[in-house]
Formats: C-alpha cells, structure tokens, sequence
C-alpha cells in the first residue's frame, strides 16, 4: 500500500536549468501536471513539469483547515491509484489530497522541479519553440503546456469597502474560525465554499450573514449514490457545453463532516442570516438586492430536476434502488427569506469580518504569445491553442464539465498528450533523400 502520508518530492533549492533543452514544458504541478506527465510519459514525450511552489501547493494552503474533497474517494481520483486508507465513499482531507498527488507522480518519476517559477515565455523567431524565463535559467522549449489552473488569482469585487475597521479576506485566505476578530461575519459568496465556511463559522458560535446568489444545488446523494454517480450516469459530467446563462454558475455541494446535502434554508432555521446578492457599501452600510428567494427557487429547481432524472434512469433501468421520498421534503420559508433584509449597518450588526467567496481569475501574464482574445481569454479547442505548440489543461469547459475535476482533468490530460505524440510524429518524418543520406 503507498503511504500517502509521507511526501515524495522536497523542494528543490539550487537547482539550474540554464540552456536545457526539453520538447514540452508543462507549467504547474497540480492535478494536471500531474495528470499529463503521466501521458507524456506512456507516449515516450520527453518532457519537464515546473512548479513555482510544491506539488498540489493549492490543496496545502490555498484552502481552510477543515475542508475536504467534494467528491467521494472513489470518484475524486486518478485511474491508476485509489485512496486505499480510505473508505471508497469517504471524502479526502485536503492534505491527503496533497499527498496522493505525489504519490501519484513517484508511480512513474515524473520529472517535476518544484521551486521553479516560470516568469515569461516567447515565441522563437529565428528558430522552432519557445524561450521560457525561468527563476532557475533560460530554457528552450518546443512545446508548452499551462497546466496552472483556473485559481490563479483571488478575485475580490471593487464594491469592497475601504474600511479599516472591518476584517476583509477571500475565501483563500480563511483557515479556521480562530483567526478571525470576534463578532459577526458577512460571507459573500455562496458556492461550495461560500457555504461550507459560513457553516463551520455558525458552528462555531459565530453570528453569520450569508450572502446567496444564483447557484445549482445537487443532493449530496440520492437513493443511495452520491451526485457524482448521478451525474456520471446521466452523462452529465460530459456535457460539452453549458446550459445558456449559466456558464458562470456555482454548485452549492458539501463533504464535510461525511457528506451533506446544502440546504440554505435548513442553515437559516440553525440561526444563519440569508441575504440577497451584496449590491454596494456606503457609509458603512451594505445593500442586497431582492432577489434572495428566486435564488433559492432556482437552486430548488436545480435539486428537483436531479431528482426527477434520477427517478427517471431507475425506472427505465429496472434498478433496485431504494426510495427516498423524504428527498423532497422543505423547510418552512424562514423570516429571513420571507422578510428579506434589503440593507444592513455592519457596526449596528456587531460585523467586524467580511470573507470574499467571489471566485479566482486565471493569470496568464507570463504567457507572451498570440493564444488569447481581445478579452485575454485563451483561445482553444480541447485544450489545443490556436498559436501552434501552446496547450491549455485545467481550464472550465475545456472538453466537458467535469474538466477542473480531478478524473476529469486526467481524460483531457490524455487528449493534449495524444496531440503532441502525433505533432512528434509528423515532425520526425523523413522523405527518401533523407532516409539514404541517414544510411
């Protein structure tokens, strides 16, 4: 059994690079570094993976102390390792996650430096590849890989107040309850993140305002299998294209504490204070808009309608599932939801927190070739850019919409690794006058 628990790959301190030499970089040693190295590997592409911190360093201290995978164990991996110390329907703390990640890359050696900042990457023009500018020396390259992901960067909206009474943080700064200056807290934001924080910070006695806006919220489970089947079955992880309009939608789900279906107004009637969507701060007070109950019906419809499909396939199948009519059953309407708060003094309300739950921007700054839009979004198709020898993985909707998710990013992982074994194979070709003069 691999110990999961002891790291593979130190940090690598000293190292140089000055003048290698590589066929693919791939930049970012993630779930989908990991995933493709993997790829590269079996198809013989000889290949680098730089990571500027250490292997899954987002898993480590990009998240609070308590969160978990939100897909069970046997669904949140790889193909070619289970979570074997855990139950299969369990759900991986993060720092597990960490280690299978480098678990995962001892199986074959992937070529990973850690410590090694890619700063800027070029487009030859006297020659085929790329110049990469690393913190460890200039590299030639002919292909390369951003596998760094969509959470590159904290977004926090300009609506912010500048306040220096208040405590403002996003979501990936927040660890645990302790750090936070008593009083209440305004959590902006109610994704799975958005919504697991503001819950361990009422249970944790903390007086909690959650702002909600527009979201899917799946059952955990269903019937006796968790939404991740659900939706593997119904061929829902590869949607290749999003529903209009909600290209941008979060999903409200949960593992923590064994796995729980999100149910706003269940956390309301606990004591949480439902709001609307923040619209602005003046003077110290915040204004929501009205629109926190159709948030809640759309959420609804969302659960509904996976419990109408699921309800559905077991009828069409003949399966032996049992029934769970309790499933459908609602909180009253909490005052909260009924009597909408429409505005709020922070100071009157004892707010002395604000956690941003808003979301990441990517960072492609250092990636100085002709691959995006007039808006800086990459332009691609499954991942292979439109500028020749640049590759995009890990990206939302890159193939499907399990593509930021750990098996789903493995399978796209696959695809770029197949198109970079053909380019290989074309650009190895020699006509006859070349073959004779090789003999």
């Amino acid at each position: 059994m691999t110990d999961l628990n002891q790291p593979v790959f130190a940090q690598h301190t000293g190292v140089t690079l000055e003048g290698t030499e590589i066929d693919t970089l791939v930049v970012g040693a993630g779930q989908a570094g990991v995933a493709l190295s993997e790829h590269l590997n079996k198809l013989g592409v000889p290949h680098l993976v730089l990571e500027r911190n250490r292997i899954a360093e987002a898993w480590r201290t990009g998240r609070w102390d308590s969160l978990v995978a939100n897909g069970p164990a046997w669904h949140d991996r790889f193909p070619g390792l289970e979570f074997d110390d855990l139950d299969a329907d369990a759900f991986a703390p993060k720092d597990r996650v960490a280690a299978y990640f480098e678990a995962y890359a001892q199986k074959f050696a992937a070529p990973i430096h850690t410590g090694v900042e890619v700063k800027k990457v070029v487009r030859n023009s006297d020659r085929a590849g790329f110049t990469v500018e690393t913190s460890a020396g200039v590299i030639q390259a002919n292909r390369v890989v951003s596998a760094t992901g969509p959470f590159q960067r904290p977004v926090i909206p300009p609506i912010a107040p500048k306040d220096d009474r208040l405590t403002q943080i996003h979501s990936a700064q927040y660890f645990n309850p302790q750090q936070l200056p008593e009083g209440a807290v305004l959590v902006v934001g109610a994704g799975s993140s958005g919504v697991q924080i503001a819950d361990e910070l009422m249970r944790a006695g903390r007086k909690v305002y959650l702002s909600v806006g527009p979201h899917d919220r799946p059952p955990r489970a269903y019937r006796g299998r968790d939404f991740c089947w659900w939706l593997g079955v119904l061929g829902l992880w590869d949607a290749e294209a999003a529903q209009p309009g909600k290209e941008h939608v979060t999903i409200a789900v949960s593992g923590a504490r064994g796995g729980h279906t999100v149910d706003f107004r269940g956390l309301a009637h606990q004591g949480m204070t439902l709001v609307g969507l923040t619209q602005a701060f003046d003077n110290g007070v915040v204004t929501f808009q009205q629109d926190l109950a159709d948030n809640l019906a759309r959420g609804d419809e969302n659960y509904l309608a996976l419990l109408d499909a699921a309800d559905a396939y077991i009828a069409r199948n003949g399966l032996d599932l049992p029934e769970e009519p309790e499933a459908r059953a609602s909180y009253p309407e909490p005052a909260c939801v009924s009597q909408p708060l429409l505005e709020l003094d922070l100071v009157q309300a004892g707010i002395r927190t604000i956690i941003w739950a808003t979301g990441y921007a990517v960072d492609f700054s250092w990636l100085q070739v002709d691959a995006f839009d007039a808006k800086g979004k990459p332009q691609h198709q499954r991942g292979v850019s439109s500028e020749p020898g640049i590759y995009f993985l890990g990206l939302p909707w890159l193939s499907r919409r399990g593509s930021t998710f750990i098996w789903g990013v493995w399978h796209d992982a696959k695809h770029i690794a197949g198109h970079i074994a053909t380019q290989r194979t074309y650009l190895a070709y020699r006509d006859a006058v070349q073959r004779q003069a090789q003999d």
